[in-house]
């Protein structure tokens, strides 16, 4: 097992596929991919005004706010999704057309896309406790929540998270045991390769 923290300033930005708005990209593989050829990629986005996401063909998608009162997600196929910062991680294919109506005021989300023939990916949130990182997995990353710092224990490691900082832990066999301490919690990000 190999772990890093990638603090929230260190992420690479840039414009959203549609040009509406600037994505913070927090990890991506391989590692100089670009929109059209990666495996996977997590990235933050603070979300201003309402409007559609970009289309990704071929990609599996999830969505989950970090901070803001939350997006009300209005896809072409199938219902109505109200996210927040309580709610479950959404998941969605990422050529489905979906537009997104602020609830009261900007949001930042955490996406995640994993390109369907490449990899496969499970997002969770994790509350106070202990919580397995799957066996299946190559890579997990924790993800601190916007506006509370995250402490964290991997394996008996120490890690101390400031709001969206992210800790990426490199997997090598068998699960990993992950506690979390304090009420604000963090995302489980696991990622596998086919």
């Amino acid at each position: 097992m190999a772990t890093r923290i990638i603090r929230a300033n260190e992420y690479r930005r840039m414009r959203w596929k549609n040009g509406q708005g600037e994505t913070a990209e927090v990890a991506i593989s391989p590692s100089a991919a670009a929109l059209d050829d990666f495996d996977w990629r997590i990235s933050m986005a603070t979300v201003e005004a309402d409007g559609p996401f970009s289309a990704f063909n071929g990609i599996d998608r999830t969505l989950t706010i970090l901070a803001g009162a939350g997006l009300r997600l209005l896809p072409n196929q199938g219902a109505a999704v109200e996210l927040t910062v309580s709610s479950a991680p959404f998941s969605f294919e990422g050529g489905v057309a979906v537009d997104a109506v602020l609830i009261a005021g900007p949001v930042t989300d955490l996406n995640l896309m994993t390109r369907r023939d490449r990899a496969w990916h499970r997002v969770r949130r994790v509350a106070v406790g202990g919580v397995p990182v799957a066996g299946d997995a190559a890579s997990a990353f924790l993800v601190a929540p916007g506006g509370a710092s995250a402490q964290v224990s991997v394996e008996g490691l120490q890690f101390w998270l400031e709001p969206l900082d992210t800790l990426e832990i490199t997997l090598a066999e068998g699960p990993v045991e992950i506690l979390t301490v304090g009420a604000a919690g963090v995302l489980l990000v696991e990622i596998g390769l086919r």
